[in-house]
């Protein structure tokens, strides 16, 4: 196991960072689970009409509906399981660590989080829609459990019903399109298990496309299959994610696809420059002209090129201290010494201001109906900006929205309006008559 995997695994004990092949989009440089602050109860409606930005952004966040693209709590839950099979977490009830729980969900104004479905690389050829078919139990119990606060929700208009009835929707979204395991009707069967989304890929190429993770080109793009995959998703109502693709596969699916795509939880490249984990400016502007949103991503390493090198030079630093302190990554020694170093030097973190950066800087290429939310919370370890570090945070967000003198119907499109705008468009496209 590398030092990345090592140093990510300890800052998310029990979450997506334990995967046999840990993602690189996973920042790596965190040594212990994310301190939460106390969590806010869910804020009475004030007495007065609210005057400051911060009040109104309490309001604007409890009474609009925010949908965030991308939250990888399955893979936090399944990794959390003792040998029992019993969950060792509650998200129920307030939880320690971790980014969503759903007190902390219903105190920022939250409705439908994404859950993501996702199946690391290792399982292409081994077993990959089982364990697709195993999160998305995992979801079904979770939601079954507690169904006047929780639920799944599989259409836009199930969202709008839930949360008028304050109830947190539960959609899903499939993080690695492996378990298609090279059969077109798997399109369609997902579609039945409540999969709304499929991002192609993930940190490597599969039978279906290049990654951006990934140096080995196999496919120069979309495979073969891959372009009947996307043809297939626009048939049945599946939105394409195109967040981990390779360049050369983003344009192919742009080609192929005859309905609006989505970056489930990718951001700017303008601010990461040469990281093709995040989307280009004409990327960006290829993507509205389709009618796609960009889901902006909450990742430190997401949203600031230079924060980025920072941790890549701290892993070097702690890679070449376990070198001469002649200790492995993963044994209790290494683990104890890669704590004790992040705790000495903390890697920087980026700010919520900086999230609104890249709201902005798609406004500025693409217009107001291109751009949501796709924190990847539970998926970046504890990387996550200052003011943005759970869910309970998003109206700090829009407090910084209007601050910089958003209006508030701007706002709700891109806390929710615009990916709902797309998921409705893609589910029209497929009940449309054949041409």
């Amino acid at each position: 196991m590398t030092v990345r995997a090592i140093v990510f695994a300890l800052a998310l004990v029990g979450c997506r960072s334990a995967e046999p092949d840990p993602p690189p989009s996973a920042t790596a440089l965190d040594s212990t689970p994310n301190a939460k602050p106390a969590t806010p109860p869910v804020p009475p409606t004030p007495a007065t009409p609210p005057t400051t930005p911060a009040e109104l952004a309490v309001v604007i966040a409890r009474e609009a509906i925010i949908v965030d693209g991308h939250v990888d709590l399955p893979w936090r839950l399944s990794k959390s399981r003792d040998k029992t099979g019993s969950l060792g977490e509650d998200v129920l009830t307030t939880t320690a660590t971790g980014d969503f729980d759903v007190p902390r969900a219903q105190a920022g104004g939250l409705d439908a989080p994404f859950m993501s479905i996702y199946v690391p690389a290792s399982f292409e050829k081994n077993g990959a829609k089982a364990e697709a078919e195993r999160m998305i139990v995992l979801i079904e119990q979770l939601a079954a459990s507690a169904p006047d606060r929780l639920a799944l929700a599989r259409s836009p208009a199930e969202v709008r019903a839930n949360s008028a009835k304050g109830i947190v929707s539960l959609p899903l979204g499939m993080e690695n399109g492996s378990p298609l395991q090279g059969e077109l009707a798997n399109v369609g069967y997902f579609h039945g298990r409540g999969i709304r989304y499929i991002t192609l890929t993930h940190s490597k190429y599969n039978h279906i496309s290049d990654s951006s993770f990934d140096p080995k080109r196999k496919h120069k793009g979309l495979s073969k299959f891959g372009k009947q995959v996307v043809a297939e998703m626009n048939r049945v109502g599946i939105m394409v994610d195109v967040s981990h693709l390779s360049d050369q596969a983003f344009w192919h699916v742009l080609e192929v696809s005859k309905a609006p795509v989505i970056a489930s939880h990718s951001s700017c490249r303008h601010f990461t420059p040469g990281w093709e984990r995040n989307i280009g400016d004409d990327m960006i502007e290829a993507m509205a002209e389709k009618g796609g949103v960009v889901m902006i991503n909450f990742g430190s390493d997401f949203l600031a090129g230079d924060i980025r090198k920072a941790r890549d030079a701290q892993e070097a630093a702690i890679a070449k201290l376990l070198k001469a302190q002649r200790l492995r990554a993963d044994s209790q020694d290494g683990e104890a010494a890669i704590a004790a170093y992040v705790a000495d030097h903390p890697p920087p973190r980026a700010t919520v201001e900086q999230v609104a950066d890249h709201i902005e800087h798609v406004i500025a290429l693409a217009g107001v109906d291109h751009v949501g939310l796709g924190s990847d919370f539970d998926g970046v370890g504890d990387s996550l900006p200052e003011g943005l570090r759970d869910v309970s945070q998003y109206p700090n967000l829009v407090r910084v929205l209007l601050e910089r003198g958003h209006s508030r119907a701007d706002i709700e499109k891109i806390l929710g309006g615009n990916s709902l705008r797309v998921w409705q468009a893609v589910e029209d496209h497929a009940a449309a008559p054949v041409q």
